[in-house]
């Protein structure tokens, strides 16, 4: 698998991730602030966030993205961080994501 492909495996699996208390998925809600690759494509490290810091889901759904990026074939090494800088707004949020909360 080449860096493309498994970069668009990385963002469907990030797809498949939800806060419970949302119905997007954890990429359209705009919560994946970056995605890197080790020049050999076995370590990946993913910097995300929550809607707020206060999320009581925060470690499941950590959790969850880990594990869902760890079943990908080729990657050896998952870490992903929690950060809270910058501070997520609505404005991080994808077309798809907004018109599924009626904000559109």
């Amino acid at each position: 698998m080449d860096k493309i492909q498994l970069e668009d495996k990385i963002v469907e699996m990030l797809k498949t991730v939800y806060d419970p208390e949302i119905p997007v998925n954890v990429y359209d809600l705009g919560l994946i602030y970056r995605i890197e690759l080790s020049d050999d494509l076995s370590q990946l490290d993913v910097d995300m966030t929550m809607t707020a810091p206060s999320c009581p889901m925060a470690d499941f759904i950590v959790e969850d993205v880990r594990q869902k990026l760890e079943s990908i074939d080729g990657l050896t090494s998952v870490n992903v961080n929690l950060v809270f800088e910058p501070e997520w707004t609505q404005d991080m949020m994808t077309e798809e994501a907004k018109l599924e909360l009626g904000m559109l």
